[in-house]
């Protein structure tokens, strides 16, 4: 079994007493992590709140039923807990009243979960978030991070994807696709037109790489922009997508921008487009390059739970930076070419406007040294 970069993170938020939440898409590790961390306890309770039954005994329960349903369990997991309304109360409960009981909760969806629980635990709490498994993780040792990089960029990472043949792998990946995708984004009180979300599903599976203009999806779509950004938000708050915006020193200029937005898997934006062909025969390797690029970035920090803010950079002539990290006053750039026989430098302006600027062209040659490490260089 593989063991999760973030697993020692959330060990150390219930031994420092905090309710641990984690969140992450439906499928990518939860559960099994959370009963991984069970092994070190003598008597923990798993409570999945998929089960009706479980929705009922936690729901406007007093600190006294609360107690009596968990009994002497000393790790109390509740899994899926967006599906329980107001389930921040009875989790606050618990923990006042009974601090000798860890508290580790899952939810597959922060919008509906964090509306239920951010006010009641304030100060309470530490939030993780679960990504789909990295290439650090999937590789027993360094010789294999370059090959499963590149499954990575056709399957995804997925747990179990590795062990199963491509065309079973496919399968399954479609069917997450189709029947997991959109259980956490709308709940039954959000109206949505599921047409309409596989077609702007698919015009963002298009466009991983390049900026994104909610109008013309808007018009793409024949919705306005004020739905184009709802259902964004609601996919991002499921985990299925995330945005970057572009990078100003001035905070205000960042605002009504064009931004790009990503897939969190790359399998999921396969089985959206249909698509598992093998890189060789793909002519979007740039793309996929890129988004691999960002999101294993993104699992990266998680994992080393670094304060970093992340940005791309583009100016007028459309030159670009693909990746712009911000951590304790240091700037540091990223330039992903999935192509290592002519290495670019950075744009003249980026220099000029950011000189201090730490610069690595990442490569699949190249990228365990500067994606997965802080290493930095200055650009020449």
């Amino acid at each position: 079994m593989i063991t999760r970069k973030v697993q020692q993170q959330v060990i150390d938020t219930l031994n420092q007493g905090l309710v641990s939440i984690v969140y992450g898409a439906r499928q990518v590790g939860k559960t099994t992590l959370a009963k991984q961390i069970a092994k070190n306890y003598k008597k923990p309770l798993y409570l999945n709140c998929d089960d009706p039954v479980v929705v009922n005994s936690l729901t406007e329960k007093s600190a006294i039923e609360l107690r009596s349903y968990i009994g002497d369990s000393n790790l109390v997991i509740i899994d899926e807990a967006q599906r329980v309304e107001n389930i921040g109360i009875s989790i606050k409960l618990i923990h006042d009243t009974y601090p000798e009981i860890k508290l580790l909760v899952t939810g597959s969806s922060s919008l509906d979960l964090s509306n239920k629980i951010t006010e009641p635990l304030t100060g309470r709490s530490i939030e993780t978030i679960l990504y789909p498994l990295s290439v650090e993780e999937v590789s027993a040792n360094p010789t294999e991070l370059a090959a499963n990089a590149n499954i990575i960029m056709v399957r995804g990472g997925y747990p179990g994807m590795w062990k199963l043949s491509a065309e079973t792998a496919f399968d399954r990946l479609s069917n997450i696709a189709t029947n997991y995708l959109y259980r956490d984004a709308f709940s039954p009180k959000v109206l949505y037109d599921q047409t309409i979300i596989n077609n702007l599903l698919r015009l963002l599976a298009y466009q991983i790489g390049s900026e994104v203009n909610y109008s013309e999806l808007g018009r793409k779509l024949s919705i306005n922009n004020e739905t184009v950004k709802r259902y964004i938000d609601l996919l991002e708050k499921a985990f299925i997508i995330f945005r970057r915006n572009q990078y100003r020193r001035n905070q205000r200029a960042e605002i009504g921008k064009l931004r790009k937005i990503y897939f969190t898997d790359l399998g999921i934006r396969n089985a959206l487009l249909d698509d598992f062909k093998p890189l060789e025969l793909r002519n979007d390797v740039g793309a996929l390059w890129e988004n691999f690029c960002v999101i294993e970035r993104l699992k990266y920090i998680q994992n080393q739970n670094m304060r970093v803010r992340s940005f791309y950079w583009r100016n007028s002539d459309k030159r670009e930076v693909d990746i712009i990290e911000e951590e304790g006053g240091i700037l540091r750039a990223f330039e992903c070419k999935f192509s290592s026989k002519k290495q670019p430098k950075p744009p003249v302006d980026f220099i000029r406007s950011y000189p201090d600027t730490y610069f690595s062209v990442v490569s699949p040659n190249n990228f365990t040294e500067s994606l997965l490490s802080r290493s930095q260089h200055k650009p020449s």
